[in-house]
Parts: structure tokens; sequence; C-alpha cells
């Protein structure tokens, strides 16, 4: 079955950076979209990014746009998460989430479309 596990997470002073790394296993990796979602202490879980199964699309959420970068590996099953300028409410679980889909990222932010989530990673800043 399709397995996501990712990593990367810790704690960071704003301002600082993480790089969020989920590895995938069990599927043909090129098949599938895959995304980024988050949820902080009390709060619903929300889109961060998503990329296309080619890596040629790219969607943000509008928070993240131009502090966060997605790309992904193909020859290592593994997409990551780039967090640049994080601020304390950047604070949250972070989850992978996969889709097999050929669709652009710019239409992958619902969160229901997605099949197959991580157990996902601690991100803390502290300001």
């Amino acid at each position: 079955q399709v397995q996501l596990v990712e990593s990367g997470g810790g704690l960071v002073q704003a301002g600082g950076s993480l790089r969020l790394s989920c590895v995938a296993s069990g599927l043909t990796f090129t098949d599938y979209a895959m995304a980024w979602f988050r949820q902080a202490p009390g709060k619903e879980r929300e889109f961060a990014a998503t990329i296309s199964r080619s890596g040629g699309t790219t969607h943000y959420a509008d928070s993240m746009q131009g502090r966060f970068t997605i790309s992904r590996d193909n020859t290592k099953n593994t997409v990551y998460l780039q967090m640049n300028s994080l601020k304390p409410e950047d604070t949250a679980v972070y989850y992978c989430a996969t889709k097999r889909t050929g669709l652009p990222a710019q239409t992958l932010s619902q969160m229901d479309l997605y099949d197959t989530w991580g157990r996902g990673t601690q991100v803390t800043v502290s300001s």
C-alpha cells in the first residue's frame, strides 16, 4: 500500500529556515501529485503547497507564497518543502499527501482530493 513518511521538522527561531521531506513508497511516484498541508493547534488543517506529478506546476497558499518552495525528486520518490522566513504563526504539524492524477497543481488545493496521508512532522517557530 501507499505510504508517506515525513521528516525534517523541528524547533527554529523566527526568520529561520527548515526543509521538510516526504518519502513515498508503494506507488509509481511519477503518477502522483504531491501536496503539503498543515494543522496548527486548535485550528483546521489547511493547504500549504502542491506540485504536479511531473513537477512542472506548483501552487501555494497565499500566506506561503514567496516564502515556501515545494519541489520533488522523482528519482528518490521524495517531495520537499523548503520553508524560509519562518514566522511563529507557521507553527503546526505539517502533513504530506498524495493523489494519483495528472491534473495541474493549481487544481489540487482541496484537502478532500487526497487519498493518502503521512503522519506529520512538527514545526515550531519561536519568537
